[in-house]
């Protein structure tokens, strides 16, 4: 009987190939248009049913027949991010100021190279399962999940049946290679926006006291907003304000009428989720009004928190382990403040989330969103065979 690994091995070259072509040809958000259209003919290639145009134009769903009414939903994000890469490598990227610096090209090729695992599986048998596979634009801040599942990709609309249980994986650099994990629950935060404008009367800098300073306002808002983690939040309960931005003013001898900050909150729990959108308009408000100030709060709602169900935390440990031996098991032990968009999919169905351990022995690798950052192309072998085998898992 041949073993995965046995199916596996021989490809992978070809899926390090498809790898690197896309890491020279690093696409943006709902720009993905190239990288599409290689997930597209390789689908082809290996004869697997898809539809395309999906998430904005260039998301695909590929699906596979097999037993049964309910399907396993396999997911990869596939888009790069606005950083100009500095790898130095053979095959780095050759667009100017895009880079692959999240490993989403790793992620095409995995869920490429479990697809055309299962394709040959399902020449020799009926699969357990039907099989979705969901290459998704658009993770890195534009929603792209939340569009292909509201243009039906779970609901059994687009192509196949609906989903039954959703998988995802991302490239871990803190995680040693050849390990991966999960945890259960909450694994990475809600992260939404604010824009705060602060509005005071301007003025000649040498005569202040004609001015009500939105500057000096704005300055003690950013220290107040602090007090909302550090004095109003349970220190068990992660949340983080960060404040990212201030813009004001543009002379250095007059004071301006208005000031301008924006940062992003992340949270893990709904409550605490809303109780700082109203903490921060009302602390903002209570400071600014001190300095004879107004304010005007902005909220941009993110993603919501990625929460994985328990049960299928422990399918994952169990293929993992399955793989390579109970030691290539690495459990997370705390969640992430990082979000994803992975979470749309698991607020419709069941769904896990996991972390593949890119990090060789001995190596401090560059974490992602670095511009020196690379996907570890030997960790590709486990992150399909992982995937291969949880859409093998009979479904209940």
């Amino acid at each position: 009987m041949t073993t995965h690994a046995e199916r596996i091995d021989p490809i992978v070259p070809d899926l390090i190939e498809i790898r690197h072509d896309i890491h020279r040809h690093p696409e943006l958000a709902y720009h993905e248009h190239r990288t599409a259209e290689v997930i597209r003919k390789h689908l082809t290639e290996l004869g697997i049913e898809h539809v395309g145009d999906l998430g904005g134009g260039t998301g695909t769903l590929g699906y596979l027949p097999g037993k049964g009414d309910k399907a396993i939903l396999l997911r990869a994000d596939i888009d790069a991010l606005p950083i100009h890469e500095e790898t130095g490598l053979p095959y780095a990227s050759t667009i100017e100021g895009k880079m692959h610096a999240c490993g989403h090209d790793g992620h095409v090729s995995i869920l490429l190279g479990a697809a055309r695992i299962l394709k040959e599986m399902s020449e020799e048998n009926e699969l357990p399962n039907p099989v979705l596979f969901c290459f998704q634009p658009a993770e890195e801040g534009g929603g792209g999940g939340l569009k292909m599942v509201e243009d039906g990709v779970l609901d059994g609309t687009v192509i196949g049946p609906p989903a039954a249980r959703a998988f995802g994986l991302h490239g871990w650099p803190k995680m040693p290679l050849g390990q991966a994990g999960s945890i259960p629950g909450p694994m990475l935060a809600a992260a939404d926006r604010f824009e705060l404008l602060v509005e005071g009367t301007g003025g000649h800098a040498a005569a202040p006291q004609y001015a009500q300073d939105p500057v000096l306002c704005a300055a003690h808002i950013v220290t107040a907003l602090q007090a909302l983690v550090s004095r109003e939040s349970d220190p068990l309960d992660a949340v983080v304000l960060t404040v990212a931005a201030i813009h004001a003013g543009d002379a250095f001898n007059v004071i301006p009428r208005t000031a301008t900050m924006g940062g992003t909150v992340r949270t893990l729990l709904p409550e605490s989720r809303s109780r700082m959108r109203d903490r921060i308009a009302s602390m903002a408000g209570a400071v600014a009004e001190g300095f004879g100030c107004a304010t005007t709060l902005r909220w941009f709602p993110g993603y919501p928190v990625t929460n994985n169900v328990p049960e299928l935390v422990d399918l994952v440990h169990a293929k993992i382990a399955e793989s390579k031996g109970q030691d290539a098991v690495c459990p997370l032990e705390a969640p992430v403040m990082g979000a994803e968009d992975f979470s749309y999919y698991g607020e419709q169905v069941p769904a896990c989330f996991f972390a593949l351990g890119l990090c060789p022995e001995g190596m401090d690798m560059p974490n992602v969103h670095e511009s020196t950052f690379d996907f570890n192309d030997q960790a590709i072998p486990l992150g399909v065979e992982t995937m291969v085998r949880l859409a093998l898992e009979p479904l209940a």
